[in-house]
């Protein structure tokens, strides 16, 4: 069985309420009972409830690296806060019980056993997956549907721009806002969600002038989504078999979402990778209309920067599991990375977790950018794509943190070259710096978030996180 730790624990919950209902589940004694099955290999117990019937929570650890958890209780939230006081109880070293495991239990345990032994024998005999039929027709009419929105779309931004952002009036918004639903209409998730950024900007009330700028730079996006897009769809069309584009980010742009086979079929997972998080965080992004929770990882053996989202609809927040900050090192058995640049949007399925050590600190450090114009010629190079990611994250190799006669707050390379440190999300970290001792301003890595900003035209960098010889101290989590 793998090792129970609290922090593994945190990273299954829900939400931090289910953290904390689980918590006071096991500190309030509401377990009436804590099993183990004879191998170890199941825990259970039975939890009072508001009922006269005990819940029955429990955590088949079989398959390590994906344990099945399951509880009586009628929650919708997946693990329940039974299961996680379960697990909570067990991380402490409260006493289990060897008991033999109950009849349902068993039952269940017994019929998911037989699926196993099918896929095994099916593997074993080289009886090969079905591959999963695409329907062309299908597939055609919906590709001739994007190319007639992206057409709505264009003749929209071209009205915009004849008229001036600075006269638009509630009828042009009210446009707008009717041509984001027509966006969905015609399967264009991401045009509907960088249309409705744009219309966000329009009705801005306060500090106008920069949000006609905003505006300006929005509607450049568009229209490089709109000429990429249609070459991309056209070429799709002349293409007998449809194929997506396994390389750049336009399928995403376009509204696809990646199945994991997808992405193995095209060379794109890894096996036995090791992650480390750097940093979290967890924000609302009105435009897609859904809280989104971004964590920044290092692969350990290449030093790439990679992150991992999970986007919560606001419709469905409150059943879906919040992700939240990791402090160990995630030993993934396998890591399927997306199409991207600097940094690539990552997934996996299970993983187990182990200390994050001294020598993994050496390990981050190593890889840190030691040539800043190195680093500021790759970060240009993505910027000069429209529809790449304007702040990209790198880990840089920082000699020192130095304060200028200004206050201005500047990170310095062994060559001497330097980059200005900036807040970039509403989250500020810069003002943090001052209050970090001298071993954490000198000879440390430090993961930067990059910005050009639009009316000096330099780019700054906000710091996430700073790593020295001993400690990962994140600005934010």
């Amino acid at each position: 069985m793998i090792e129970i730790t609290e922090t593994w624990i945190d990273s299954l919950a829900s939400n931090s309420a289910a953290i904390k209902n689980g918590r006071d589940l096991n500190k309030k004694g509401k377990f009436t009972g804590l099993h183990r099955s004879e191998d170890g290999q199941v825990l259970f117990g039975e939890c009072q409830g508001s009922g006269k019937t005990p819940y029955t929570p429990s955590a088949d650890f079989v398959t390590p690296d994906k344990p099945v958890m399951r509880c009586s209780c009628p929650s919708r939230q997946f693990p329940c806060k039974h299961v996680l006081g379960l697990l909570y109880a067990y991380a402490e070293g409260k006493p289990f019980a060897a008991a033999q495991i109950p009849d349902d239990l068993a039952a269940k345990r017994e019929k998911a056993e037989k699926r196993e032994e099918k896929k095994a024998k099916e593997a074993a005999a080289g009886t090969p997956a079905k591959p999963k039929k695409t329907n062309k027709a299908a597939l055609k009419k919906k590709i001739l549907a994007q190319l007639e929105g992206l057409e709505l779309l264009e003749k929209l931004t071209h009205s915009l721009i004849r008229r001036g952002l600075g006269t638009l009036d509630a009828k042009e918004l009210k446009a707008v806002q009717e041509h984001v639903k027509q966006m969905g209409s015609h399967y264009l998730s991401g045009a509907q969600i960088q249309l409705r950024k744009l219309h966000l900007l329009l009705s801005a009330k306060e500090d106008r002038e920069d949000a006609y700028s905003r505006a300006a730079e929005q509607l450049a996006v568009i229209h490089a989504f709109i000429k990429k897009g249609r070459a991309h769809l056209n070429a799709r069309l002349e293409d007998p078999e449809l194929a997506p584009d396994h390389e750049s980010t336009i399928e995403e742009w376009l509204g696809h979402a990646w199945q994991l086979t997808e992405l193995k079929e095209a060379g794109l997972a890894v096996s036995d990778a090791e992650l480390i998080q750097l940093s979290f965080i967890s924000y609302d992004d009105v435009s897609r209309q859904e809280f989104v929770d971004c964590g920044y990882w290092m692969q350990m053996d290449n030093g790439e920067i990679h992150f991992t989202v999970q986007y919560r609809p606001y419709k469905a927040a409150k059943l879906m599991r919040e992700d939240d900050s990791f402090f160990e090192v995630a030993a993934v058995p396998e890591l399927y990375r997306y199409p991207g640049d600097l940094n690539r949007r990552v997934r996996y399925e299970s993983f187990a977790s182990r200390p994050l050590t001294e020598s993994d600190m050496g390990r981050i450090r190593r890889h840190a950018a030691a040539s800043y114009a190195e680093v500021v010629k790759k970060v240009k190079n993505q910027l000069k794509n429209p529809l790449g990611d304007p702040n990209p994250v790198v880990l840089l190799r920082a000699e020192s943190i130095v304060t200028d006669s200004n206050g201005r707050i500047f990170i310095v390379d062994a060559q001497g070259e330097t980059l200005e440190l900036r807040d970039v999300l509403e989250d500020g970290t810069v003002h943090l710096l001052k209050y970090l001792a001298e071993e954490h301003l000198r000879d440390v890595a430090l993961l930067g978030m990059f910005n050009h900003e639009m009316r000096s035209g330099r780019l700054v960098v906000q710091p996430l996180s700073i790593v020295n010889e001993r400690e990962l101290v994140r600005l934010l989590y």
